[in-house]
């Protein structure tokens, strides 16, 4: 059993077995992220009020329906990438996209899942390539995973499939690059965890897109990274979000319902 793992509320971690057996027996196809994963790979731990499960979206009703059905209370939070299970205080995390809407959880997923035991349960943990695609993005004032994304790269970063890496960040391939310059500089001694290819292929996009025509779409991918800390440059100075439609793969509807989940955490923190 992990450190964080032994310091669980005995009714939380009860909760936590309960949720994990359920979907199990229920034969649910789920993975492991947040907290738990993160230790397996780097062996930091940290106090966790939730559960993170994965899913892909078309299984996120049925698992609602499983929990259901268990007497917990479900909800749909976000619809275009959260919902959650409660009971009492205690609650899982069932997450089927990025907030952004740009990263579903897929086939991908699953095939490059870890196995290994949560609370000596056996169960899939989201591999390290996956949860760095994931974290990359969170750049908020409030949460910056930054650190989270280097310690994967020093832990498992000779380990780490490194082209479908750079293939999961496609077009957004700077924002790896960004996590991997600062790597660099958190870490200067560790700097050949990361392939040279990796760094030379990015370096020449970089070099490339300077000789490229300038840009004239007036259009702002912080949205991306802060939802909240590039309002202004939507409402206010006429950018184009990122995260809507054609661009992105949200509506006006979608940004409106997380807006107003971001607005109802504030106000409860």
């Amino acid at each position: 059993m992990s450190f964080s793992q032994a310091q669980l509320d005995p009714q939380t971690r009860e909760f936590y077995c309960q949720a994990l057996g359920i979907l199990s027996r229920a034969q649910m196809p789920f993975l492991i992220g947040g907290a738990y994963a993160f230790e397996r790979y780097t062996g930091i731990a940290r106090h966790t009020k939730d559960l993170d499960i994965f899913t892909r979206p078309e299984y996120v009703q049925p698992v609602l329906d499983v929990f259901a059905q268990a007497g917990y209370d479900t909800e749909i939070t976000v619809p275009h990438w959260l919902a959650k299970a409660h009971c009492g205080d205690n609650f899982v995390d069932v997450i089927f996209n990025s907030a952004h809407g740009c990263l579903p959880v897929n086939d991908v997923w699953f095939e490059h899942a870890v196995q290994d035991k949560v609370l000596d349960i056996p169960v899939q943990l989201c591999a390290p390539e996956e949860m760095i695609w994931s974290k990359a993005y969170i750049m908020a004032r409030d949460r910056f995973d930054g650190a989270d994304v280097a310690h994967l790269i020093l832990a498992y970063g000779d380990r780490m499939d490194w082209s479908r890496l750079v293939a999961h960040f496609g077009e957004h391939w700077r924002v790896l690059f960004a996590h991997l310059v600062l790597f660099g500089f958190i870490y200067p001694g560790e700097r050949s965890r990361i392939p040279d290819w990796v760094m030379d292929q990015l370096s020449q996009k970089l070099a490339q897109e300077n000789y490229q025509s300038e840009i004239t779409e007036k259009l702002c991918q912080g949205t991306l990274l802060a939802p909240l800390q590039y309002q202004t440059d939507i409402e206010q100075w006429s950018y184009q979000d990122a995260r809507l439609k054609p661009n992105g793969s949200l509506t006006k509807i979608d940004l409106r319902e997380w807006s107003d989940h971001l607005n109802q955490e504030s106000d409860t923190d």
